[in-house]
């Protein structure tokens, strides 16, 4: 094998001059069409040889693998000489070096083109010119790797900043975002929104979101749902712009939450959840959290803080960190499924259960009763809301203060039964389906069995419920909770037998 300095005389054939086969390359640089496959292809086809693109690894990128000379090839790949020509048992083969635009790198990829007759000076520039192509080409494919790199990153660190806000650990989620979007989480309070769409256009439909939040917001494909997208903004003008996305768009619906402090980013969630399932009655497909009268509002604050605190005393003797893992975890748990909390907060379903069990453990209370449910539920929202009880600080005793007696409120009451009235208006006795559904632990075939009529029926009035109430209720989460609290608070189902913790003045403490 024997390298060749000269590159043959032989003319171009007459048909085709240097503009067509110029003007065919560069045809390949359509935004349509490129590809260095293409480009590769093409070549074979102009020159009549046997092309191969290879990394400068030796990983073939396109065309076919040509073995030559092994220790020229590493002298083209390595960029100790940009190019060479060879002669090998009746073969003539050109090596290029398509070289990195970066000084100081070696060739990005080597084109090897080999063929049964010599190079004329038409065939040799031809396969120049092709990897001066090839060279943008793969920069070009590169940099969208490059970019498609990054993109991950950043949507991987918005969801971790977004995993800390929902586990009340503020300060890191600060930390980790104050390197790329300083400020963004300077303020103390944020909206939370959920756009949905189809799972298919949620990439687009996200891009959106950033280019109309301007950057003022976190951005956060939702880990849970598909077809969401979370928003949390701390301005609220960014939530003005996120409706014009509904404008005229079917099949895209929007939820927004009231301002919330950033350590309740997970009741802000909840909210827009709530929202999202009002929008998808509303026509404007969009809504905002009602501040409608929240049951937990008519009752004594003193006597709900000082009972949350006593349910929840048994945790006191865990360590802060662990402790409010618990608190944090089983509040998602009882909004989402364990799946879906696991994929929000970036841990294992198993390791879900696994902290919801504990918790219950500790409580000594039954978390598959959704009565009981609903009373845990309400003592760690108040303690999320208020945080730690001081018994010193409340102006009258409340030590004794059991589940039963914080249902026996007038307001609460005449709540639960305003709220629950509206259903009497239905034929169909959708009161007492929702009532057999949420007795049976929100199980269509055992209510089904309770009421003497199929499952389905149970569903299709569950559901028909849902925009009467406006709440939705077969998703679970806090709209379930409050229509169960409102089930228990005008008497039609009773507290649970224990309660969290017993239901005792002076029940025991279990450690």
């Amino acid at each position: 094998m024997a390298a060749r300095s000269d590159e043959g005389t032989h003319a171009p054939p007459p048909h085709d001059t240097a503009d067509t086969w110029a003007e065919e390359l560069l045809d390949q640089l359509r935004p349509a069409v490129r590809h260095p496959r293409r480009a590769v292809a093409w070549l074979a086809r102009t020159v009549h040889a046997a092309v191969g693109l290879e990394g400068a690894d030796g990983r073939l990128l396109a065309g076919e693998h040509l073995p030559v000379d092994a220790a020229v090839h590493a002298d083209v790949a390595t960029g100790r000489i940009s190019a060479a020509a060879l002669e090998d048992d009746g073969r003539h083969v050109h090596l290029v070096g398509i070289r990195h635009p970066e000084p100081g790198r070696a060739a990005g990829a080597v084109l090897t083109v080999a063929r049964t007759e010599p190079f004329d000076r038409r065939a040799a520039e031809i396969v120049h010119r092709t990897a001066g192509v090839l060279g943008l080409l793969l920069r070009e494919g590169e940099l969208a790797r490059s970019a498609r790199r990054l993109r991950r990153a950043s949507a991987d660190l918005r969801l971790a900043i977004l995993q800390l806000l929902m586990v009340e650990d503020v300060v890191s989620a600060r930390r980790v975002a104050a390197g790329l979007w300083p400020g963004l989480l300077e303020q103390d309070t944020a909206c939370v929104y959920v756009v949905e769409g189809s799972p298919a256009g949620r990439d687009a439909l996200a891009e959106e979101c950033a280019d109309l939040t301007e950057g003022r917001a976190l951005v956060v494909r939702c880990p849970a749902r598909d077809g969401h997208v979370i928003v949390v903004s701390p301005a609220s003008a960014p939530g003005e712009r996120l409706r014009t996305l509904v404008t005229d768009r079917p099949g895209i619906y929007l939820g927004g939450s009231l301002h919330q402090r950033l350590a309740r980013t997970a009741t802000a969630y909840g909210q827009a959840i709530s929202a999202l399932a009002v929008a998808r009655f509303s026509p404007g497909r969009s809504a905002v959290y009602a501040e409608r009268t929240h049951p937990e509002r008519l009752l004594d604050p003193a006597a709900l803080r000082s009972w949350a605190a006593r349910t929840l005393r048994p945790l006191d003797t865990l360590p802060h960190h662990t402790r409010a893992e618990l608190l944090a975890t089983t509040r998602l748990g009882l909004e989402f499924t364990a799946v879906s909390a696991a994929k929000v907060l970036g841990v294992s379903r198993n390791t879900v259960r696994a902290r919801m069990d504990r918790l219950q453990t500790l409580l000594d209370t039954d978390l598959t009763d959704l009565t009981t449910r609903t009373a845990v539920r309400l003592a760690l929202l108040t303690e999320a809301a208020h945080g730690p009880y001081d018994p010193a600080t409340a102006p009258h005793p409340h030590a004794g203060v059991r589940f039963t007696d914080l249902l026996d409120s007038a307001a609460l009451r005449d709540w639960g039964g305003d709220l629950l009235g509206r259903l009497d208006g239905d034929g169909r006795d959708l009161r007492g389906t929702l009532c057999a559904w949420i007795s049976a632990g929100a199980n269509a075939e055992r209510a089904a069995i309770q009421r003497g009529v199929h499952a389905q029926t149970v569903r299709e009035h569950v559901r028909a419920a849902e925009p009467v109430l406006e709440r939705q209720l077969l998703a679970g989460g806090s709209d379930l909770y409050e229509v169960v609290l409102a089930h228990l608070a005008d008497g039609t189902l009773a507290a649970p037998d224990a309660g969290p913790n017993g239901d005792q003045a002076d029940a025991p403490v279990h450690g």
